[in-house]
């Protein structure tokens, strides 16, 4: 099972990409508004750097991280609007 931890884009720096399924800072995704990230890695193995995130809000199941990015902080449905 995979858990997902959302975080300030601010605090990316401190992300460790061989702990995590992410590759670099590239990777990430990116909330609507630029101001949040969001990692994922396997539930038996927390990365060692998350207890060092102060904005951390999780970690989601992925039930959990699905409902939370179907919201429009997370998704920009506008774009689909301008697709002809």
């Amino acid at each position: 099972m995979i858990k997902y931890l959302i975080f300030n884009v601010s605090e990316i720096d401190k992300v460790n990409f061989d702990e995590v399924r992410e590759n670099s800072k590239d990777t990430l995704r990116i909330s609507v508004d630029g101001t949040e990230t969001l990692i994922k890695w396997d539930e038996d193995e927390t990365p060692s750097f998350v207890s060092t995130l102060t904005t951390a809000e999780g970690p989601y199941t992925y039930e959990e991280i699905l409902e939370i990015l179907s919201s429009d902080f997370w998704t920009d449905y506008n774009i689909f609007n301008n697709i002809k």
